[in-house]
């Protein structure tokens, strides 16, 4: 954990990722209602800030402290440090959950226990991909085709969609984008 934590912190201070939210949870964020949301490897709080701003109660959990103390601090936020390999989340306490650019597989059943009824799951991350794609080159970071569409089928879908994009950096990359609703 604390190799992770030096390796996560000088990543945040050497490659600042971008300040705006998400596009996928700026276009989708009406379908939750206003409540508690969770920011899963919420890193420097892009996406935790416009959920705050939105009204939400959120949860912020990310491994980095760099990361924590670059969130505002607000009676909003709620800023977990805990390494994500272990850490575990609650039962029926969210009515939004936010994995934005983060996988641990770990974390499917907990995902869907972790809603609410009629919570809404806000997921996007990097797909196996080939050829000149930037996506991390470990498989256990990487979505195989249509993997959040399967392991999400208990949840009614709201959007699905395996697409290319290009990042900060201008590289190709592969994403998987899935926002789905908890019955």
């Amino acid at each position: 954990m604390i190799e992770d934590k030096a390796r996560w912190n000088k990543r945040h201070v050497e490659k600042p990722m971008r300040h705006n939210v998400e596009p996928i949870i700026e276009k989708y964020i009406e379908k939750a209602s206003v409540g508690i949301a969770l920011d899963i490897a919420c890193g420097t709080g892009r996406n935790t800030h416009f959920l705050a701003e939105k009204g939400f109660l959120v949860d912020a959990v990310d491994l980095s402290d760099y990361a924590l103390g670059e969130i505002k601090n607000l009676a909003t936020i709620n800023k977990i440090e805990e390494d994500l390999d272990t850490y575990n989340l609650a039962v029926n306490k969210y009515d939004l959950i936010v994995n934005i650019n983060y996988l641990n597989r770990r974390f499917y059943p907990q995902i869907k226990e972790a809603l609410k009824p009629g919570g809404v799951l806000i997921f996007e991350t990097f797909i196996v991909a080939h050829g000149d794609f930037k996506n991390p080159a470990n498989p256990e970071f990487l979505l195989r085709r249509n993997e959040l569409l399967h392991t999400f089928i208990g949840l009614d879908t709201i959007y699905y969609e395996e697409k290319d994009e290009i990042n900060l950096r201008g590289e190709k990359i592969r994403v998987a984008s899935l926002v789905a609703r908890k019955a």
